[in-house]
């Protein structure tokens, strides 16, 4: 009896530290704020300056994934305690999946060191040329952002009373797709984002596939811009109504691979606006060829967002993908809402 007791006692435990753990996972806005504080206290008076902008900046609409000259203060100028300070507001802002999925991306810049065979000093690709930027004051009740940007890296946040408002444009970018030789060879930093959407649009009848095909040829980049505004029309391709429900279900998990490289709530909150939009108002569009190797591209769109896929590049091995909120990037929407309800 006594050990029956024990073990209910160790059961009900267990399940309090695993709300407690969840709850600590899916709502740990302290931590991004004292994850921010901390990396500014780490950094002197001249990389402050250098990493900060006023909230209401125009650089905080200042994003691109290529190579290029940008403002904020780069990991290669930072020390290894600044650095880890860095990377920790990162972790804190994303999923343990997404935090992953930014290391790779900036690890390929080693493997594209070598496919290019430039020398070990070279500074055009360099993991550590990664530059991050801060926007207005992290503090409880205040409106603030961050970026991490540089080679096939754009992730924008935006916060409000400790809470991630917005977390679009978000892109991430792979060259090479596949890793052709070398320690790491095979290697794929965005199968899901290709294997998942090659799965859905090889599923399709002959009707579907005529209504999803857009184009014969890929588009040779993704056509949504860097404005800030993204640049789409209507939907086009095939609608979610016209998917049968397994067809539908791979859809939803292709745009569980986009959304769940963000913070849980913010994945969850997203997730859920698509569904309030209407699912069936969702739309599915290809370009180019079905197999493995072909130059392709896809675009999932709905009323609040547009998620675009390309591999055109490199005889196609060369990715970007891109999330858009239509309604929220930079947390635009949430944010002139509040400062209207503020002056009122």
């Amino acid at each position: 009896m006594q050990r029956l007791t024990i073990i209910f006692l160790l059961f009900i435990l267990s399940g309090l530290l695993t709300t407690v753990t969840a709850q600590q996972n899916k709502n740990p806005e302290a931590n991004l704020l004292e994850a921010a504080q901390q990396f500014r206290q780490t950094l002197n008076q001249d990389q402050q300056s250098q990493l900060t902008y006023d909230f209401e900046n125009d650089e905080r609409y200042n994003w691109h994934f290529v190579p290029r000259d940008r403002n904020g203060l780069p990991l290669k100028a930072m020390n290894e305690d600044q650095q880890q300070a860095a990377m920790n507001l990162l972790r804190a802002s994303l999923s343990q999946a997404g935090y992953q999925k930014v290391k790779d991306v900036m690890t390929l810049e080693n493997v594209l060191r070598m496919v290019e065979d430039r020398p070990a000093n070279d500074t055009y690709r360099d993991p550590n040329n990664y530059y991050f930027t801060i926007f207005g004051n992290p503090q409880p009740g205040e409106a603030w952002g961050w970026r991490l940007e540089g080679h096939h890296l754009s992730l924008n946040f935006s916060s409000l009373s400790n809470e991630i408002v917005s977390a679009t444009p978000t892109f991430f970018g792979s060259n090479p797709a596949k890793v052709p030789s070398g320690p790491k060879k095979g290697w794929r930093v965005l199968e899901p984002e290709e294997d998942f959407a090659r799965a859905l649009v090889k599923s399709l009848n002959q009707d579907q596939l005529s209504t999803a095909l857009v184009a014969e040829e890929a588009y040779p980049d993704i056509i949504s811009g860097t404005e800030i505004q993204a640049q789409v029309g209507d939907s086009e391709g095939l609608a979610h109504s016209q998917m049968s429900s397994k067809q539908q279900d791979q859809l939803m998990q292709l745009l569980e691979v986009y959304y769940n490289v963000h913070r849980a709530e913010v994945a969850e909150k997203a997730l859920q606006d698509i569904q309030e939009a209407g699912l069936e108002d969702i739309h599915f569009a290809w370009a180019g060829g079905l197999e493995v190797g072909d130059p392709h591209y896809y675009r999932l769109q709905g009323p609040t967002f547009v998620i675009e896929y390309d591999n055109t590049q490199n005889n196609a091995n060369h990715i970007h993908t891109v999330i858009r909120d239509l309604q929220n990037d930079w947390g635009r929407n949430v944010l002139k809402n509040h400062y209207e309800e503020a002056h009122k």
